[in-house]
């Protein structure tokens, strides 16, 4: 939108594999710049593919998308690379971001520490959204303790491949960021 006046940048971060690039073009409202390459036998022994054998590309650089809020605002979505290689990456995205989400996948769990120990580095609010790949097997709270969350991080599922679940996601990110302004406030 050319009137746009106020751009808002919010980051998704995770493992490997976990949906970054999904989320993105599910929720975006412009075809996204999307930097998807095909995996190839270089990547073998660099890059843990378990549990995602079947992926067959990977984000290189960032997934970029746009959603319009009004006349005034427009919400800029980068998705960061999850790959250990393309970590140094991340302190760049983090530069003027309001907020991240972390998407999760159960099935590689330990795959989300660097990013949340990057968030929390950072000081960077930020909302954990388990990205569910069928059932969910665990519990919420099953996943906050193994993650070691505190209660203040909103821990939520999502489907990151449906736009009305992509649009929950980053709407309890809103909601996050408001109270923690909102608690600022009062506490000064």
């Amino acid at each position: 939108m050319s009137t746009a006046t106020t751009g808002l940048k919010i980051v998704i971060v995770g493992g490997f594999g976990v949906g970054k690039t999904t989320m993105v073009r599910s929720v975006s409202e412009i075809r996204p710049l999307s930097t998807e390459e095909t995996m190839t036998r270089a990547g073998i022994g660099v890059d843990d593919a378990s549990g995602v054998e079947a992926k067959t590309t990977t984000t290189v650089a960032f997934d970029f998308g746009r959603i319009t809020l009004n006349e005034q605002m427009v919400l800029y979505l980068f998705g960061a690379p999850g790959q250990e290689r393309f970590w140094f990456l991340w302190d760049r995205l983090f530069s003027g971001t309001l907020g991240a989400v972390v998407l999760v996948d159960v099935r590689r769990l330990a795959d989300s520490w660097y990013a949340i120990d990057r968030l929390e580095h950072h000081g960077m609010p930020f909302i954990v959204a388990r990205n569910n790949f069928g059932e969910p097997t665990h519990p919420l709270e099953q996943v906050r303790d193994a993650l070691s969350l505190s209660d203040e991080v909103p821990l939520i599922d999502c489907d990151a491949r449906r736009r009305d679940s992509s649009k929950a996601v980053l709407l309890a990110l809103v909601n996050h960021l408001y109270t923690m302004s909102s608690a600022r406030g009062v506490s000064r």
